[in-house]
C-alpha cells in the first residue's frame, strides 16, 4: 500500500509529465464530449435573458445576458468543430477550459459595468465557475483541472478586489444586496476546494485506467495498450516517413513446464523471460504481453534490422537458462517469433497482426526456436 509521500510523489509526477496516450485518447472523447455538452448548455442558456426580460427585469441586464450567450454559443460551436480533429489540436483542452472560465469573468464583468452588486452576487452566472472546473475532469488531465481552477480563482478574486474597492454605495443593491468580503472569501475558497476536489478525481481516474492497462504478473503493457498506444505509434511512423516492424514472440513448449513444475513456477519463468528481455530493449521499444506467453515488440525499423534485433533476443535467451530452484537443473528457454513492417506488408495493426501470426505459425512448423520476417 502507498504511503502518503508516494502518493504526493505520484501527483507531482502527473502534474509535470505529459499524460500518456491511452489517457489523451479518453480525454479526446471527453473534450468531444464537453464540447457537445456546452453547446446544449449555452443554448438553454438564451432562456435566462428572455425570462429575465419578461419577468420585468432590468433591459441592460437582458441584452448583456443576450450577448454574453451569443459570444458563448458561437465559441462553443468552434470548439466542437476542432474537437473532432483533436490529433491536429493538442492544446485543445487548455485553450476552450480556459475559455470556459474567461467567458464567465467577462459576464461577469459586463454586470458589474451596470451594477457592481451584480458582478459578483450573481448567483446564476458564478456557478458556472464550478461548473466549468467539474468539466475538466472528462478531459482526463490533471494540468488542466488545475490550470482551470486557478484561472477561475485569479479572475474572480481580481473582479472582487477591484469592485470591493469602489466605496460601499457602489457594492449595494436591492436586487443583489450587499457585497461583503467575507462571502467573496467564501466563493474563492469553494473554487480552491473544487478544483482539488476535481484534480484529485481526475488523478484516481488515471491510476485506474493505468492499472487496467498494465499486465498484473510482468508488469508489461496488456492489451489495452496495443489498442490505444501501438496505432498512434504507427500513424507517427506514417507521417515521419518511417519504417514500423512488429514481431509476436511465443515461447516454445511452455506448456511443458506448468505441467511438470506447476503454474507457480510457469509464472517465475514467464517474469524470467520478460526480465531478460527488457534487459537488451531500449525505452522506445515497448514490449506488450498480450496472450498466456505470448508478446508483441514494437520496433521503429525496417524489417532485417527487425529481424537481427529478435534473432539477437532469442540467442541471448537461449543463453540465460531459467533455475525453478536452488539445486534444480537449468531450464533452457526459447521462443518462436514472425515479423512484420509497416508500410511493406500492411498499413494497419490488424494487417500487422495477420502478417506476424502467420510467419510465427511458420516458425513453428519449421521447428520452432526461430525468427521468420519473409513468407
Amino acid at each position: 500500500m502507498k504511503t502518503v509521500k508516494q502518493s504526493l510523489d505520484d501527483l507531482s509526477r502527473s502534474l509535470r509529465e505529459r499524460p500518456d496516450e491511452i489517457m489523451l485518447e479518453i480525454g479526446a472523447g471527453g473534450e468531444l464530449l464537453v464540447a457537445r455538452i456546452r453547446v446544449a448548455a449555452i443554448s438553454l442558456l438564451f432562456l435566462l435573458p428572455i425570462t429575465n426580460l419578461l419577468l420585468g427585469g432590468s433591459y441592460y441586464e437582458s441584452f448583456t445576458g443576450a450577448l454574453g450567450t451569443t459570444g458563448a454559443f458561437l465559441l462553443s460551436l468552434l470548439w466542437l468543430k476542432l474537437s473532432r480533429q483533436h490529433r491536429l489540436y493538442r492544446w485543445l483542452p487548455f485553450v476552450s477550459a480556459a475559455c470556459d472560465v474567461s467567458m464567465v469573468s467577462t459576464v461577469l464583468c459586463l454586470l458589474s459595468l451596470n451594477n457592481a452588486s451584480a458582478g459578483l452576487n450573481s448567483v446564476v452566472v458564478w456557478c458556472c465557475y464550478p461548473l466549468a472546473i467539474m468539466a475538466t475532469a472528462l478531459r482526463n488531465d490533471v494540468r488542466i483541472c488545475l490550470l482551470t481552477g486557478a484561472l477561475a480563482i485569479v479572475q474572480f478574486s481580481l473582479l472582487s478586489l477591484f469592485i470591493m474597492n469602489q466605496g460601499d454605495a457602489a457594492v449595494a443593491s436591492l436586487d443583489y444586496g450587499v457585497v461583503s468580503a467575507s462571502n467573496q472569501v467564501q466563493r474563492v475558497v469553494v473554487l480552491l476546494a473544487v478544483s482539488m476536489l476535481t484534480a484529485v478525481v481526475v488523478y484516481r481516474m488515471q491510476l485506474l485506467v493505468q492499472l487496467s492497462g498494465t499486465d498484473g504478473l510482468t508488469g508489461l503493457p496488456n492489451r489495452l495498450y496495443l489498442n490505444h498506444r501501438v496505432p498512434h505509434l504507427l500513424q507517427q511512423a506514417k507521417t515521419d516517413n518511417a519504417t514500423l516492424s512488429i514481431a509476436i514472440i511465443d515461447m516454445d513448449l511452455f506448456k511443458r513446464i506448468n505441467d511438470d513444475l506447476g503454474h507457480i513456477v510457469g509464472d517465475r519463468a514467464l517474469r524470467h523471460v520478460v526480465q531478460t528481455l527488457r534487459e537488451e530493449l531500449h525505452d522506445e521499444e515497448p514490449l506488450i504481453r498480450i496472450g498466456g506467453e505470448e508478446f508483441l515488440l514494437v520496433m521503429r525499423m525496417p524489417i532485417g534490422s527487425a529481424w537481427e534485433r529478435i534473432e539477437f533476443l532469442r540467442k541471448r535467451l537461449n543463453d540465460k537458462p531459467f533455475l525453478a530452484e536452488a539445486g534444480s537443473v537449468p531450464r533452457v528457454l526459447s521462443f518462436s517469433a514472425g515479423i512484420a513492417c509497416s508500410p511493406h506488408d500492411a498499413s494497419d495493426i490488424s494487417g500487422l497482426l495477420k502478417h506476424a501470426d502467420r510467419r510465427l505459425r511458420s516458425a513453428k512448423q519449421q521447428g520452432r526456436n526461430r525468427v521468420i520476417a519473409r513468407d
